[in-house]
């Protein structure tokens, strides 16, 4: 004899992920980075290249512009790289697994 109290749930059978608002909140953060490092970069190559200082007396000189520009870039390399991290782990599905050969074949 069969039981029916309402059907069948398939989504009671998964465990509840967590939200992904920490993950999207970082990868925000993340893009913040990578555009002040961007601006950093710019203003010291700016600097660089004979324009007006755009950071006031910190790049008036050679080498404080080149410190500008790597500090630049270091801020835009971590930037990308959590934002890349936050990225993944937001497309990271908890759904089953399959095998690559059972995916429809794409011409």
């Amino acid at each position: 004899m069969k039981i029916s109290d309402g059907g069948f749930n398939a989504r009671r059978l998964r465990p509840r992920g967590q939200g992904t608002w920490r993950m999207r909140l970082a990868a925000a953060f993340a893009a913040v980075l990578a555009t002040l490092g961007v601006l950093l970069t710019m203003a010291g190559i700016g600097s660089l290249l004979g324009h007006a200082p755009a950071i006031g007396d910190l790049n008036t000189t050679a080498v404080g512009s080149g410190v500008i520009t790597l500090v630049g870039l270091l801020v835009l390399w971590l930037g990308v790289g959590l934002w890349r991290a936050c990225r993944r782990r937001l497309r990271r599905s908890s759904a089953l697994n399959m095998s690559p050969h059972l995916m429809k074949k794409h011409d």
